[in-house]
């Protein structure tokens, strides 16, 4: 086990597809650290915390264990270390899907198919409890890497394994057949650390900037000019959190509103803007929002 210095503790992966959302995500959230793959600790100079980045497949045992008190990691694996951890909430990041695929010219064109093969997969775990909920004995041959090659060399006749985009599974001859899970990244936490008076009120400090962050992903704010008597068609514009904020200005007949747009609708909203009066439309990012 790791030494203490009585800081808090949060684990996160040291390099792979989660490091960088999850670097940003800390920092979104106002902690101040420098973080060097090559190194173990990266305290945060104005939280009680260190950042420790490690082997994301170690993730669920040092929260579980307590080496780390909080932890970043994929449900995938979580759900395949089967840790004794509490899930703190969803990140919205690292998004993918665990699914079944088999070679295209397999006659499997349904779960009940799998009955009696041999499946290779690196999720053991994931594998055999879908498999049990959906009544078919296979069996399940556990492989370490190159997943996507066991059919073609004759290991497995099919495969369970990460699908991101699909891209890898088509160039080595394979189409997907079914989900087993659906994964992204979470927050976890060891449960003696949430009954910990000293900790919990960090783990509560640090949620409502988690919270405020994801809250602000894919929004802008607005801020434009426009005339007091376009007021009600402007706001039948704007897909506002709530109502928008008005301002009267010092130019008579005029005022300034204030609003939060979502980024997948915000030039569409931006143009109904102007046709309905708007002008001087300035966007601003937005970092946190707090409810």
């Amino acid at each position: 086990m790791l030494a203490t210095n009585g800081r808090m503790k949060i684990a996160i992966q040291r390099n792979g597809r989660l490091t960088e959302d999850s670097v940003a995500l800390l920092r979104a959230c106002g902690l101040s650290f420098e973080f060097l793959k090559q190194s173990l600790y990266s305290p945060c100079r104005n939280f009680d915390l260190d950042v420790l980045a490690i082997r994301d497949d170690d993730i669920p045992e040092y929260v579980q264990d307590g080496v780390a008190d909080l932890g970043i990691i994929g449900e995938n694996i979580l759900q395949e270390r089967n840790a004794r951890v509490h899930t703190l909430a969803p990140l919205g990041f690292g998004g993918c899907k665990l699914m079944i695929s088999v070679p295209q010219r397999s006659s499997v064109r349904k779960v009940s198919d799998l009955k009696g093969k041999r499946i290779g997969t690196t999720y053991p775990v994931i594998l055999k409890s879908f498999l049990k909920v959906n009544k078919v004995k296979a069996e399940i041959i556990e492989l370490s890497g190159s997943v996507e090659l066991a059919p073609s060399l004759n290991v497995a006749d099919v495969i369970c394994d990460i699908v991101s985009t699909g891209t890898t599974a088509k160039m080595n001859g394979l189409r997907t057949l079914c989900t087993v899970l659906e994964s992204q990244a979470v927050l976890v936490a060891n449960p003696t650390a949430m009954r910990d008076k000293k900790k919990r009120t960090l783990i509560d400090r640090l949620m409502i900037r988690v919270r405020g962050s994801q809250e602000a992903r894919g929004k802008r704010y607005l801020m434009m000019n426009a005339p007091s008597d376009s007021v009600q068609k402007l706001k039948r514009v704007i897909p506002s959190l709530k109502s928008p904020t008005v301002v009267p200005l010092a130019q008579a007949g005029m005022v300034a509103i204030h609003t939060v747009v979502a980024e997948d609708v915000f030039w569409d909203v931006v143009e109904k803007l102007k046709q309905a009066g708007a002008s001087d439309i300035i966007v601003v990012p937005i970092e946190t929002i707090i409810r």
